[in-house]
Order: C-alpha cells, then structure tokens, then sequence
C-alpha cells in the first residue's frame, strides 16, 4: 500500500507551517510571512493565501547559508543583493491553484530559508514564507514538486 501523499499547512496566524502525511502531522515549524499583511495583488510584499503547489525545488546539495538571486546561489566573491531580505539555503517555489492567487508564481512567492532568523515566528518577510535555514533544508528533503501547499489565514 502506498504511503499518503504529504501536504504543508501553512497557519498564518498561528505562523506556522505543517507536513502531514494523511492525518498524521510529519513536522511543524515556526515560519514568519508577510509584515505587510495578506493578499495576492502584484507589488504588494502581501503573503496570498489558499491553494498552491511547490513549483519548484531549487538548492538541492547547497550549503546551509547560501544565498540565492534570482533563483541562482552566488559564488563566495560575488556582492550581495541590495535587498534585506536575503534568500538563503533552499527555495520551494509556489504556483498558486485558485484564481485570486494564480499569479503567486510570477510574483516569486517562496517557502525560503533567511538571515533574520530572530525574527521567525512573526510576520517580517516581503510576501513569502521565510523559515529557519535547518529547517528549510529539512523540509525540502521531505516533499516533492507537486507537493499541495495550503496558505490559511
């Protein structure tokens, strides 16, 4: 018999993410989403909910810390991205199933790892789930592309 498929839980108010295998609760993190509330409209650092999938596993084999730019880890000698909210470790990339978020992947909107560390557990991020870098890299271990991600407030 086939082990159910995972699935990821993602509480915004609670600001936590859970992997689940049916009923069976995998692992649970603190996360932190968006500072700027929810929403799915383009520019808005807005962390959409409802129904998603993981797009994309980017990183796999990356050191813990590595730091992304669109999408690419930067060698040791290249400048950092100007931006504050660094992309770190591993990168599950969201496409949005419902309507009102199906623009969830053209936004760039990730489950990451981060250098604010201190801050998860409390929105902070710029739209997207950000999440200790052990844990990212424990999670992206554990699903697939295809994975079912659902983002309640």
């Amino acid at each position: 018999m086939q082990s159910p498929r995972a699935k990821i839980d993602i509480s915004i108010h609670d600001q936590r993410l859970t992997l689940k295998r049916g009923d069976e609760i995998v692992r649970s993190y603190p996360i932190s989403s968006s500072r700027f509330g929810i929403g799915a409209e383009e520019g808005s650092n807005k962390t959409p909910t409802g129904s998603f999938r993981v797009a994309a596993k980017i990183g796999h084999g990356m050191p813990v810390g590595t730091i992304f730019q669109g999408r690419v880890p930067l060698k040791p000698d290249d400048p950092l991205p100007a931006s504050e909210d660094l992309i770190t470790s591993r990168i599950l990339w969201l496409d949005g199933l419902d309507e009102h978020n199906a623009n969830t992947r053209d936004r760039f909107i990730y489950i990451h790892g981060t250098k604010h560390e201190d801050k998860i557990g409390r929105p902070d991020s710029h739209g997207c789930i950000r999440m200790r870098n052990a844990d990212v890299i424990e999670l992206f271990d554990l699903v697939d592309e295809e994975t079912p991600v659902v983002i309640e407030e």
